[in-house]
């Protein structure tokens, strides 16, 4: 799925027209704080690394990303290009932790 269509896509399920950008972020914060809660479990608690719940909360972050690209008519592919041209810049030949 192209990141555009993804946009649209969630766009559908998006509720309110008042507040959307607070209401975005705050929800990006809170989703990917629960992302984090599992990472952290698994790192310092000794949980197992449930992948579908991963998966799962990936995706609620996706969404509040795109929903706040979408307010802001931020087209997502272009969110996600102008991340990897960065990154090309940054790191031409890849990422190597001793250069």
């Amino acid at each position: 799925m192209e990141f555009n269509e993804y946009q649209k896509a969630a766009n559908r399920t998006l509720y309110g027209t008042e507040q959307v950008l607070t209401n975005c972020a705050m929800g990006l914060s809170a989703e990917s704080g629960q992302l984090i809660n599992l990472i952290k479990d698994y790192t310092f608690k000794g949980k197992k690394l449930d992948r579908a719940q991963m998966v799962h909360e990936m995706g609620d972050v996706l969404w509040y990303l795109s929903q706040i690209a979408e307010w802001a008519d931020i087209p997502f592919d272009e969110v996600a290009q102008n991340n990897i041209d960065t990154l090309n810049k940054r790191y031409p030949n890849g990422f190597a932790p001793d250069k």
